[in-house]
């Protein structure tokens, strides 16, 4: 790899470039076809969608990175028995990087559906080939060079929102200080760009967008494609936390064809975590990011589409009787034989007046590596009292000079694990403050200067001079877009589910027929990443059994090749 790739990943190099063996290659073969490829013929070009996986069998090709800024930077030259390829070539998306043929090259292309039929039906090649994949995108993730180029003084509002939703969308990107790098400079003087407009975003196939909405962006980098309109699935998903990722993957992985949507990225809030480490089967832990990502990739393994950032806005009974409609963005609809309700909560504000004049720039609802090097070694505050809200603390404790947790209760150990509770208290920067409420924010230009909060038993009012005020103070379920779709809500504003709705209903069973929820969304349920995923397995039993009582050819086949 490049040598800004960690000692970590450049330690793994053999997983990342495996040689495959003849006996290997003959086993792909009936995957692909047969190319020839002239000297110096470019293979695969940055920012355009590559034929697919790439096995060589003669010849040889350099892999480059395209920093969109210089020269490209050279990765690795692949040779005989190597293959072409990273997770953008699982899901048919454009490529990140160059391939160009050194000398006459003869090769099999895999198409990205052929792809996956290989990773699934031939698991142990499969498996190399699906860890290859992987750790590739992780070396572009932290080489820096590859993918869209964020442009922007830092700090700014819009720089971090793009910046958030390309991290979050786990595509490697890099940002320039519009004030300090030449780059940068250089950038915006070739394009004319006035200071006033920016950020500036020049994507992989150099196309400039103008500070863009994150569908605009998604968009111009391939992430977002247009939905087949034609095409009626078995099941649609709405909500690609940790309960919609674990439903598309049990009905992707059991042949029922599956679109998921959310309005943001996948990973939902668990994406937010730091670090969770009461998951089963994680004893040291794993980010909430990481772990979300592996379920992502999963899910396009088993031919999951994905359609992300792209909002549902209405459900609605299809005309022609197939089953429903969701009206997406840019007029689009998705039609469904099932829909799964998975659109979670959306993050609780504090009810401060002028609250909005600092959030994307001072006040943070998620504490990722991006908001701590914005306050390294600076004082911060925190409000929250659950396990969000303690992560986030203990990760912060290690970035910045000091964190301030405020809590309305008078302990964290009726809402925290126990665990985190015991960290917290070891953590000599952290002063937790209990029965204290944020009672003003002070600032101009969106830049936060201090924050004022007031002890309740006492009446004691602090100020301090703080620029960075972290949020995690819980959330309200997503369901603003169901208000006119006649499914059965609760006071609160959750789906109603099951006997609550009518006798005899199945658990996350809604109002609809043909509708379900799960996790956060679901009024009754409880809210753990654990138990969000195991509603999301356990929908998929009862989107067969509707699916065979309502003569889906797909729910058949699985309720005959059960039986």
């Amino acid at each position: 790899m490049a040598p800004s790739v960690s000692p970590t990943i450049a330690a793994r190099r053999d997983q990342m470039f495996p040689v495959l063996t003849d006996a290997d290659i003959e086993r792909m073969r009936r995957f692909g076809d047969a190319r020839a490829y002239a000297a110096g013929e470019h293979i695969v070009t940055a920012g355009t969608i590559s034929p697919g996986l790439i096995v060589i069998l003669s010849g040889k090709v350099d892999i480059t990175q395209a920093s969109g800024l210089g020269p490209r930077e050279a990765i690795i030259t692949h040779g005989p028995g190597n293959f072409i390829g990273e997770l953008a070539q699982l899901s048919n998306r454009p490529s990140l990087v160059n391939a160009e043929a050194t000398g006459s090259v003869e090769a099999i292309v895999i198409p990205s559906q052929r792809l996956r039929d290989l990773i699934v039906q031939e698991a142990n090649l499969g498996e190399r080939i699906m860890r290859a994949l992987i750790l590739r995108r992780v070396g572009l993730l932290e080489s820096g060079i590859s993918g869209p180029i964020v442009i922007g003084p830092p700090g700014n509002g819009d720089v971090l929102r793009l910046q958030g939703f390309l991290t979050r969308s786990g595509l490697p990107h890099r940002a320039l200080d519009s004030d300090t790098d030449p780059c940068a400079k250089t950038l915006i003087e070739r394009f004319h760009v006035d200071p006033h407009h920016l950020p500036i975003v020049l994507c992989p196939d150099g196309k400039l967008l103008h500070n863009p909405g994150e569908n605009d962006l998604a968009r111009c980098v391939g992430l977002l494609r247009p939905v087949d309109t034609s095409k009626v699935y078995d099941v649609a998903i709405v909500g690609a936390g940790p309960a919609g990722l674990a439903a598309a993957v049990y009905a992707g992985s059991e042949g029922l064809s599956t679109i998921v949507l959310d309005c943001r990225a996948f990973g939902g809030q668990a994406g937010a975590s730091s670090r969770i480490e009461n998951y089963l089967g994680f004893p040291t832990g794993i980010t909430g990011m990481a772990l979300m990502a592996r379920a992502y990739n999963q899910a396009q393994k088993f031919g999951v589409e994905m359609v992300i950032p792209d909002e549902a806005k209405l459900l609605g009974a299809a005309g022609d009787m197939s089953g429903y409609r969701l009206d997406v963005g840019d007029g689009e609809t998705v039609r469904a034989r099932t829909v799964v309700i998975a659109s979670g909560a959306r993050y609780r504000r504090l009810d401060i007046a002028n609250l909005a004049q600092f959030e994307g720039t001072s006040v943070h609802y998620w504490a990722s590596p991006i908001e701590a090097r914005l306050c390294r070694n600076q004082e911060v505050a925190l409000v929250g009292a659950g396990n969000s809200a303690g992560q986030a603390a203990v990760y912060l404790a290690s970035q910045v000079r000091k964190v301030t947790l405020l809590a309305r209760r008078d302990s964290l150990d009726t809402t925290m694990s126990r665990y985190l509770v015991e960290r917290i208290e070891a953590q000599p920067n952290i002063e937790v403050l209990t029965e204290t409420e944020i009672e003003a924010l002070d600032g101009h230009e969106g830049s936060l200067d201090q924050v004022r909060w007031r002890n309740r038993a006492s009446g004691v009012a602090t100020t301090r001079p703080i620029r960075h005020l972290f949020l995690f103070i819980g959330a309200d379920p997503n369901t603003d877009w169901l208000a006119n779709c006649e499914v059965a809500l609760d006071a609160k504003g959750f789906v109603r589910t099951g006997p609550d709705v009518a006798p005899g209903h199945g658990l996350m069973e809604t109002s609809r027929s043909g509708v379900f929820a799960i996790g956060d969304v679901r009024c009754g349920s409880t809210k753990r990443v654990a138990a969000a995923v195991g509603e999301g397995a356990q929908v998929v039993a009862a989107l067969h059994a509707y699916l065979a009582q309502n003569g889906s050819r797909a729910g058949h086949a699985e309720l005959a090749r059960r039986s």
